[in-house]
Formats: C-alpha cells, sequence, structure tokens
C-alpha cells in the first residue's frame, strides 16, 4: 500500500494498517528521519516526493511514543506535532485520538444571529487553570443564557504562562491546560451543555522562538513581518505548502476535537498580494471540510480595516469570513463612559458618537482618522448587523491599558452593568469577556514566560506599546508568575451575595435578549444623546414589537426629554435592581416618552429597558 494515499495529514498520525504514519514539508532538507527516543532502532529514514515532503509509515510505531524529526542530521520538534509533554523545547509524542470518547449530544447550533458569545483564556479562568477545572463552570454559563465559548489560542508555546499568541506549534494542544484528552473532555461538556466551543488561533504570525522552522521550508514571508514577529509565506516560492499547513491546522480542530468555529487573529496583518486571498481560500477549506457531516464551521475576524470585503463571499470579491470583531462599537461606548481620549480612543468623543455606533457598526466609513492621519475604512450600509461582533470589554482592551483595569474597576459597578447592558441591547452579536457577568473586579493583565535571554526585551517593547498608546504608567512585569496570578478570576467574589446579584441582572438582560420580539429579530434601530446631561436613548423596532432602553450616565437622577415616541412603555428591567413583574404594584405605571418629558426619572448611572408591544411605528 502506498503510505502517501492512505490519509495525507501533516505530522504523525494513526495508519489505518497499524503504525503511524509521518508527513513533513521540508524542501530545504537533504535527509529527514524520526529519531525515536528509548528505542533500539533510533533512526526512521523518511522518503523525499517531488514537492519537498518527506513521508513514511513505521508500523512498529505506537502512542505514546517520544520522537525528533531529525533534519540533516539536527533534531528538531514536528511542525505539526499533536502533543509536546515536554513543551516545545522537547521532543513530539506519537496521539491517537480515533477513540470515541464523545458526549452523545449532538454540536449545538452557530447560528450567530442569536448567538451570545464569551471569551475565556483557559489559564486564568479557574485557580488550576485547566480545561477540566472549566467544565464545571460550562452548564453556568449555558444557565445564564451564553450560547458559545471562545476558548484564547490554546496551541503550544513557549513556557507554561502566556495569552497564546506567540505561536510555536500550533497544532500541539498546551500541556499546562491539560493537553488534548483535555480539550475533548471539555468541548464533549460544552456540548453536552448546549454551547458551541470557537476557538481563536492565529494563523497572521509566528514567534520568534519558532525559528527552527527555517530549517525545514520558506514557512516566513520573505519581505513582510507583522508587530509580534514574521508572517507566513501565503503568496511567495512554496506558499501553497505553508497554507496548506494552516488548512490542515484547521481540519484538525474541526475533525479530531469538533471545534465549532474560528476567531481569526489581527487578518489585516497578514501580507498577501495572490488573486485568491488566503482567508478566502482558508474559509472555503474550513466548510468543505465538515460538508459531508452537516455541519457548517463559523469564521470570525479580528479586523481593523472597515471593510465589508472581509464579509463576502469568495465569488464576489469576499473573503467568505461569517462575521468580523467590531472594535469602533467598544471604543466609542469605551471613550463615552470612561472619558478617555488617549492612544486610539482620541478619535472617538462623546455620547452622540456612541449614538452613532448603535445606527451603523463602523465609526469611519472613509472619513478622516485622526489616530492614523488619513481617511479610514468604507461604509457597511446593507450588512445585516449580525455580521458584526461587539463587545464593552475583551482581553485586548482590558489587558493592553498596563493596569489591566476591567470596567468595574474604571466606572465601578453601577456604570459597568450599565456599559454591559448597552452592549447586550445592541443588534449586533454581544461577547462577554470571562468574569464581567458576576462584576468581576480583579486586573486582567498581559503576561508571557519567555526563555530568559528574550525576558528583557519584551518587557521593555511592552513599556513602549504601552506609552505609545498613552499608558505611561508601568505594569507588573509581565514576564513574573505573579502576574498571572493577579489575573484569575475570584469564583468567591462570583458566590458573594453582591456577584449573585449582579449575574442575576446579566441573566434577565439576555433573557429579555432572547424573549423580547424586538430584540430577538434585527430590525430598525434609533439613537439619540444629550451631551450635557449625559443622556442616551436606543430604541428598536421589528416583528411588531418595540424596545427601548434609556441610560443615565450622570450622577443625579434624570427625566429624559420628549422623544416622539408615543404609546405607553412598561418597564421590564432597570439595572439599579428593580425587576418589574406583574405582582408588583411600584413600578409606576406606563412610562410616556412621546411630547413631553418622560413620565418616570432613570436613576442615576442606571439604565432602563422598556416595551410596547402594538407599534405604529416610530415617529420623529
Amino acid at each position: 500500500m502506498d503510505p502517501t494515499a492512505d490519509d495525507p495529514r501533516l505530522g504523525a498520525t494513526p495508519f489505518a494498517a497499524g503504525g503511524f504514519r509521518f508527513e513533513v514539508w521540508a524542501p530545504q532538507a537533504r535527509r529527514v528521519g524520526v529519531s525515536y527516543l528509548g528505542r533500539e532502532r533510533r533512526t526512521f529514514d523518511l522518503a523525499r516526493n517531488d514537492r519537498g515532503y518527506f513521508v513514511g509509515v513505521d508500523p512498529q510505531a505506537v502512542a505514546g511514543d517520544r520522537y525528533w524529526l531529525a533534519v540533516d542530521g539536527r533534531r528538531f520538534p514536528d511542525p505539526a506535532s499533536r502533543w509536546q509533554p515536554d513543551g516545545v523545547t522537547g521532543p513530539s509524542a506519537l496521539l491517537d485520538l480515533s477513540a470515541n470518547r464523545w458526549s452523545p449530544a449532538p454540536p449545538p447550533s452557530a447560528d450567530l444571529s442569536r448567538a451570545v458569545l464569551y471569551e475565556l483564556h483557559v489559564g486564568t479562568f479557574t485557580a488550576e487553570g485547566t480545561f477540566d477545572a472549566a467544565r464545571p463552570h460550562l452548564s453556568e454559563l449555558a444557565r445564564l443564557g451564553v450560547t458559545a465559548v471562545e476558548l484564547l489560542p490554546i496551541g503550544e508555546e513557549r513556557g507554561d504562562r502566556g495569552w497564546g499568541y506567540g505561536p510555536v506549534l500550533p497544532f500541539a494542544v498546551r500541556r499546562s491546560y491539560g493537553g488534548p484528552e483535555g480539550l475533548r473532555a471539555l468541548v464533549s461538556e460544552a456540548h453536552s451543555a448546549g454551547l458551541a466551543v470557537f476557538l481563536d488561533v492565529v494563523y497572521n504570525h509566528w514567534s520568534s522562538q519558532a525559528s527552527f522552522l527555517k530549517r525545514f521550508g520558506p514557512y516566513f514571508h520573505p519581505r513582510a513581518t507583522s508587530p509580534w514577529g514574521p508572517t507566513p509565506n501565503v503568496d511567495g516560492t512554496g506558499s501553497d505548502e505553508v497554507r496548506r499547513y494552516f488548512f490542515e491546522n484547521a481540519r484538525m480542530w474541526l475533525e479530531e476535537y469538533r471545534i465549532d468555529g474560528f476567531r481569526l487573529d489581527a487578518v489585516h496583518e497578514v501580507y498577501d498580494r495572490s488573486a485568491l486571498p488566503f482567508w478566502a481560500e482558508l474559509s472555503e477549506r474550513c466548510r468543505a471540510i465538515l460538508a459531508p457531516t452537516g455541519r457548517r464551521p463559523i469564521l470570525i475576524a479580528e479586523s481593523d480595516l472597515n471593510d465589508v470585503r472581509i464579509l463576502r463571499p469568495p465569488a464576489d470579491g469576499g473573503w467568505g469570513v461569517d462575521a468580523q470583531w467590531t472594535d469602533d462599537f467598544h471604543n466609542a461606548l469605551h471613550a463615552a463612559l470612561t472619558g478617555e481620549h488617549i492612544g486610539y480612543y482620541a478619535d472617538y468623543d462623546g455620547l452622540e458618537g456612541l449614538a452613532q455606533a448603535f445606527e451603523r457598526p463602523f465609526r469611519f466609513e472613509g472619513g478622516f482618522s485622526r489616530v492614523r492621519d488619513r481617511r479610514h475604512g468604507a461604509s457597511a450600509s446593507g450588512v445585516p448587523p449580525d455580521r458584526f461582533v461587539v463587545f464593552d470589554q475583551n482581553h485586548d482592551q482590558v489587558g493592553n491599558r498596563g493596569d489591566g483595569a476591567r470596567l468595574t474597576a474604571l466606572l465601578g459597578p453601577e456604570l459597568a452593568r450599565v456599559a454591559l447592558g448597552l452592549t447586550l441591547f445592541s443588534p449586533y452579536v454581544p461577547m462577554l469577556f470571562m468574569g464581567e457577568e458576576y462584576g468581576e473586579t480583579r486586573p486582567f493583565y498581559f503576561f508571557s514566560d519567555p526563555p530568559r535571554p528574550f525576558a528583557r526585551g519584551l518587557s521593555a517593547g511592552r513599556m513602549r506599546q504601552l506609552r505609545a498608546n498613552g499608558f505611561p504608567n508601568p505594569p507588573p512585569d509581565p514576564t513574573l508568575p505573579s502576574t498571572m496570578e493577579q489575573s484569575r478570576l475570584d469564583w468567591d467574589a462570583a458566590r458573594s451575595p453582591a456577584g449573585i446579584r449582579y449575574r442575576s441582572f446579566v441573566t434577565e438582560l439576555l433573557r429579555l435578549r432572547r424573549e423580547m420580539r424586538a430584540l430577538s429579530v434585527l430590525g430598525i434601530v434609533q439613537a439619540r444623546s444629550w451631551e450635557a446631561d449625559r443622556l442616551l436613548a436606543v430604541r428598536r423596532d421589528g416583528a411588531g414589537a418595540a424596545a427601548v432602553l434609556l441610560a443615565n450616565l450622570s450622577p443625579v437622577s434624570r427625566a429624559f426629554p420628549p422623544l416622539g415616541w408615543s404609546g405607553a412603555w412598561a418597564e421590564k428591567l432597570s439595572s439599579n435592581g428593580s425587576v418589574p413583574s406583574p405582582e408588583r404594584s411600584d413600578a409606576g405605571g406606563p412610562w410616556s416618552l412621546d411630547s413631553g418629558p418622560s413620565s418616570h426619572e432613570v436613576p442615576a448611572r442606571s439604565l432602563v429597558i422598556l416595551e410596547l408591544s402594538a407599534v405604529r411605528g416610530p415617529s420623529e
């Protein structure tokens, strides 16, 4: 049997007839072999084909065997290693995931139109920082109203501490989190709880510590780089094979771990002048991989291009991505609530910009950006709002502050609840950052575990980046273990009376988003602001119903000016703690938002959500 025809996958994979099949792309090598640890026959040579792949089958290899790839006499880990028990500097290990260890529950729907995402860093989500420790919390997230967890990158990088954005061996599941079996158990548990699992993948750059790949082939772009390390070669000599490396990585997550979709890190940082863009080919490949199963993976891009070409299908010249992160909404919200206008927040001013963010996803649609000192972006007119993911905070926006401060620390719990309420009331796909469902106050810092020679340079470079973004005070040393420890969630706070009350508010917000007709469909959105009084009103119409959010960001109770929205509006939720019900006698009767001042006042630093069940149409 021709070993190259059995299952042409990169790395070491179980062979149907027994043993393991090896395949590695190393066009710059003359000889590549598999060098085992603790074997009498120490080296097993692979045969080269005309595309620079070295392929072979060892019928005696068994799962658990440790091995190096010997490239012209020098030993390296397998670039497509599935398992690194001793980290990226140690040998690779053979892994067999063919046994069925899955929950009988089918993977949940990953429909973005009704999705609520939850961004989770495994290492700081619990005290243990493992997949197994995270599993008991998944059912809690499902009861909260979350529909999908989004894991920060889990590929193996140098050391035991980090955000995951320093990729060295992206096929290997991080050992400090619990390795491959731990991930499979977490995905199975999530699916049983009705949660989809999205994975943040880093296909836009390599860590400088992946330089050993130069011994194999032209993985790095010869002319381009990124702020974080070399970019992949996706349009030059040998780029077909480099692309295949990433496509195979995506296939592994989708097939071997049943991941439901990806968040694509910083797609704008890939240098690509090819006729078929790398991201467009990736989206097509991912869907083709799962087409026989009936599943459809979801792809969400992080992009600062403000270019809806990312969302168009490849047949129309686009990249075929399902949705993209929209920093403009976060930036407008953050600047309006905190008053910060440093760094990239300098382009966002006051409540008027926040009101605009509800009506259109891009702040810049070709207008001039002071921060960039040029025109930026293009219109997103006509693109449905469920193609955009929004948030009031995430790992980047918190961790890249320097002080690691969450909104609860910057604003206090009252305005932090308002920020989350505004996010969940928006017509876009909302994402929570881990811990904000109970008002976590601990910081989330940037942390890393580089080799000692790189530690000083990392800390200095980090400080330069923070100063450039307007944060002059030095953060904790990112290379110290204590920096990661300070970033762990405080589950005792989650179980405190204050944490339980906060969580109840978020649960009710998510229930209203699911069940209120005006919030469950894509309809008309109107927003108005009054900067002097610090007031914001947002109205959503659809499915014959209407909902209004009134936010008072000022330190005193205020009534809203006339809005011209006729009808009797019933209060559904207040962030200051009141949740009206039919049994309550103190709800104060229906609200009037028509020609005079509103019949009720909104308490300081709070919001209320109102509903009108029969709508005659929004009036101006």
